[in-house]
């Protein structure tokens, strides 16, 4: 929390409190009813929270900023309500090329020959970084009892379309050759993200199925599949949920500006042909307008005869994997991921 400016550290610390209220508490201090949409009811923590935030100001995303001032903000917002980090063995700065750079995390007590997980940040493909995840990709390392390999890539609109894409496949690949340096067990190399991290994971599952090591799971965390926006989630969920349509109408701007890119299997895996892909874990939220496309590329997959384990979290919003260190709905996720992942790695 060192790097969270003063102000945000204090408001963080009175909304952890308050968070802590019993939930009848919470909701009449967020106006007193339950927020249903589409047959789901949001968690009442969520709904206190999404209400202060928007009392505070910080309720929707700034276009005023500039990507330097969003970036940092998406960086301290990640940590305020981020998982505790655990002790690990060692954590460690590494470059694949000179485009990508990763963060290793290896919890103790592993073997040599351990499983790992290639993560890819959430953020739209224009903000998120290694710090915006660093708890996330500890505490996963910790209790999925893996190496977890988190990637710095390129971001839009400095680096477009397919820049994202190249440096995923590029950081997994590295990770497969260098795998004996890295104390990694080839076969059990996972790839995972949330939101745009979960897309680039798609890709990675989509660019290595043919390849000698392909990855053992791919877990997809809320992930944009489709650029073109063709589902209802989208506009039933369009705002005052955390993520909104404004918000994602201007990620792709900044990382897929050619509509004739929309419809590419590397920008939009819900395009792709799905046969022979690794084994799937989607996850969704019911207050994100990602939603329904993460449902309908989890189907897609199974009906493609891809082995596919996937799950709603009705009262949850986008995002929730970085909240588990306040928000008690989302430990739910985030222990079907472990799970997921330990499964896979046998």
């Amino acid at each position: 929390m060192s790097s969270v400016p003063l102000h945000l550290r204090a408001q963080g610390t009175v909304a952890r409190a308050l968070l802590k209220l019993p939930r009848s508490v919470l909701v009449r201090l967020s106006g007193g009813e339950r927020i249903a949409r589409d047959g789901c009811v949001l968690d009442e923590q969520l709904q206190f929270m999404l209400v202060a935030a928007e009392r505070l100001g910080r309720g929707t995303a700034d276009f005023n900023a500039s990507i330097h001032e969003r970036r940092a903000a998406m960086d301290v917002d990640a940590i305020i309500f981020a998982p505790s980090s655990p002790d690990l063995e060692s954590v460690r700065d590494e470059r694949v090329n000179e485009h990508v750079a990763v963060r290793v995390y290896r919890p103790h007590g592993l073997t040599r020959s351990a499983p790992a997980l290639v993560f890819l940040h959430g953020g739209g493909f224009v903000l998120g970084s290694l710090a915006s995840h660093d708890p996330v990709c500890r505490g996963l390392a910790h209790e999925a009892r893996c190496v977890v390999i988190a990637v710095d890539y390129r971001l839009a609109p400095e680096h477009r379309f397919p820049a994202s894409a190249d440096d995923a496949t590029a950081a997994f690949r590295w990770v497969i050759a260098h795998a004996a340096r890295l104390g990694v067990d080839i076969a059990r190399v996972a790839v995972g993200g949330d939101s745009a991290g979960g897309n680039l994971a798609a890709v990675v599952a989509l660019d290595t199925r043919a390849d000698d090591h392909p990855p053992c799971l791919q877990a997809l965390l809320y992930p944009v599949v489709d650029q073109t926006q063709s589902f209802p989630s989208l506009k039933l969920m369009e705002s005052g949920f955390l993520l909104d349509l404004a918000t994602i109408n201007w990620f792709r701007a900044q990382y897929t500006p050619d509509a004739a890119d929309w419809e590419h299997p590397r920008a939009s895996p819900w395009f792709a042909d799905a046969k022979g892909l690794a084994a799937a874990h989607v996850q969704t939220a019911g207050f994100d307008p990602l939603r329904d496309e993460g449902e309908a590329y989890a189907l897609k997959l199974r009906a493609a005869g891809v082995a596919v384990t996937s799950k709603r979290y009705p009262s949850m919003v986008h995002g929730y994997i970085s909240i588990t260190g306040s928000i008690v709905g989302a430990r739910e996720p985030w222990g079907d991921l472990v799970a997921a992942l330990r499964t896979a790695f046998g």
